[in-house]
């Protein structure tokens, strides 16, 4: 038997938490970009793809699978495999940004295809972070839930892809950020019910280290990861504050107009 919530269910919760905070961090990078030019704004963009795919993606996948455990037999990860998984989130996610535009006003080919690619981006990291799981036996999907995955995945980090462009308060900011949580979130579980394991007692212990090995240096490069974004955010000039000086100026130019 396999579990999902070896370690209890609050795993799930916690994993949601870091995917809408990455998320919401990564999409507020995204729309600093939209009124960014040249390498400003692949600086903001590579800050979206460390906070929304490193983060709110990779992260998430890497604390859910804290709670995959098949009980009586070792667990071990490839660490390549694992780095992988999270450069490649890292990587799709900016492509996914970089097509998209950002801009205030994107063709709805864009979206689409941006969505697409950002979902998908979802997948592969998942797909390939499971490839780093070794077990005594074989795993192998339920295709049908596999490609529930997929759609999952896909629909909600359009819909979040939507809300960069749209959304122009905190709150609706913060909603992005719940809705791509729930592509990242939504789609990993899925991934994991898809999950099909054969155990073999006879055969050798699974190559690789254990999960507790390598927590601690992931959570502090994901600290990280977030830190520097959000010292950006909070460091980067407001539109209404750059708008303030030319609205002083033309009060002050009808103020010293002379009276008749």
């Amino acid at each position: 038997m396999v579990h999902q919530f070896e370690m209890g269910i609050w795993l799930l919760f916690l994993a949601y938490f870091v995917s809408v905070a990455g998320s919401t961090i990564g999409l507020a990078c995204a729309n600093q970009a939209r009124t960014a030019t040249g390498s400003a704004r692949i600086g903001w963009l590579t800050l979206a793809a460390v906070s929304l795919g490193g983060v709110g993606i990779w992260l998430m996948h890497f604390i859910g699978l804290l709670g995959f455990a098949t009980p009586g037999q070792p667990i071990r990860y490839d660490i390549a495999r694992t780095l992988l998984s999270a450069v490649l989130a890292i990587a799709a996610v900016f492509v996914g940004l970089l097509l998209f535009g950002v801009q205030k006003r994107s063709a709805l080919w864009r979206l689409l295809v941006a969505g697409t690619i950002t979902g998908l981006a979802v997948n592969v990291m998942h797909y390939t972070g499971m490839w780093a799981v070794n077990i005594k036996g074989t795993i192998d999907y339920n295709p049908f839930l596999v490609v529930l995955s997929v759609l999952i995945g896909i629909g909600a980090a359009t819909a979040a892809l939507w809300f960069t462009v749209s959304a122009e308060g905190l709150s609706q900011r913060l909603m992005a950020g719940l809705v791509m949580g729930v592509a990242s979130t939504g789609m990993h579980y899925t991934g994991m019910a898809a999950v099909n394991v054969t155990l073999n007692a006879e055969a050798p212990d699974p190559a690789g280290v254990e999960v507790f090995s390598f927590l601690f240096p992931v959570f502090i490069l994901s600290a990280a990861a977030l830190a520097v974004p959000i010292v950006a955010l909070l460091t980067a000039p407001r539109e209404d504050a750059e708008n303030e000086p030319a609205q002083v100026g033309d009060n002050r130019a009808l103020g010293a107009a002379p009276a008749r």
